[in-house]
Parts: structure tokens; C-alpha cells; sequence
């Protein structure tokens, strides 16, 4: 489903299935967004943190929910994108970002979206304001 199609309430945005997290994504991650905390990289780092391995950046789910949004949507048209992170995304997970139009008023489409793994764990939770027509 594309912006192209009429909105409202209850439409659901075609899910975005991502590949399993692998070191290469992370590390990778760490390069480009210039977040290189140790915990998401660094086996050891992560041990000392009382963790079994290392896990995704929280910023890295966004820029996946944020891809949803714009394979969705022109950007131009995004007018609020906020999220809340509420779990860790462990090595070898798969993400699958999801969204619903909660509402469209006066034009805006009222979006709620989430980021779920294949065990039903919910990492990461949003809302978006996006231009409806």
C-alpha cells in the first residue's frame, strides 16, 4: 500500500521484514551513525554489562520504522516521527516494523507504529503525523 491510496481509520501499512541482526549491520551501523558504544560491538564491552552478546542500536530500529515510513509516504509529507524504546534487540533477531492509521483529521493521517521481533517482543513503539493528501 502506497500514500497514493485513500486513508483512513484502520489502514494498515504493508509490513517491512528486515533481515536477522548480524555483527556485519551492527558494526557497520556503528560507522555510519558514528555511534560506536562499545556495548553494541564489543562482545567483552557487553559481558561486563551482565549481557550474553551484544544487541542493536536503539537508534538503528528507528532508521528501519523510519524506512516504513518513507517506502510509505514522500518525506516531504512526514510531518512528526517519535518513538520510545522499550526492549533490546538481540543479535540474530528479525525486526519487522509495522504501522496503522489511527485517525486522519483535517488532512493529517495519525499513524501508530511499532517494531516487533519473530517471538512477538515489542522493542520499539512510535507514533507519526503524516500529510494525507
Amino acid at each position: 500500500m502506497t500514500l497514493s491510496t485513500p486513508l483512513v481509520a484502520g489502514t494498515v501499512l504493508e509490513p517491512l521484514h528486515l533481515p536477522p541482526i548480524s555483527r556485519t549491520t551492527l558494526a557497520l551501523f556503528a560507522g555510519a551513525s558514528g555511534d560506536d558504544n562499545p556495548i553494541h560491538i564489543d562482545l567483552d564491552a557487553a559481558r561486563t554489562a551482565g549481557l550474553d552478546d551484544v544487541f542493536a542500536h536503539g537508534m538503528l530500529s528507528m532508521a528501519y520504522l523510519g524506512r516504513l515510513l518513507t517506502g510509505w509516504a514522500p518525506q516531504e509529507r512526514i510531518r512528526s516521527f517519535d518513538v520510545r524504546f522499550v526492549a533490546i534487540t538481540p543479535l540474530h533477531a528479525r525486526p519487522t516494523c509495522r504501522g496503522t492509521v489511527r485517525a486522519v483529521e483535517d488532512g493529517i493521517a495519525a499513524i501508530d507504529l511499532d517494531v516487533r521481533l519473530a517471538d512477538g517482543t515489542t522493542t520499539l513503539t512510535g507514533t507519526a503525523r503524516v500529510v494525507a493528501s
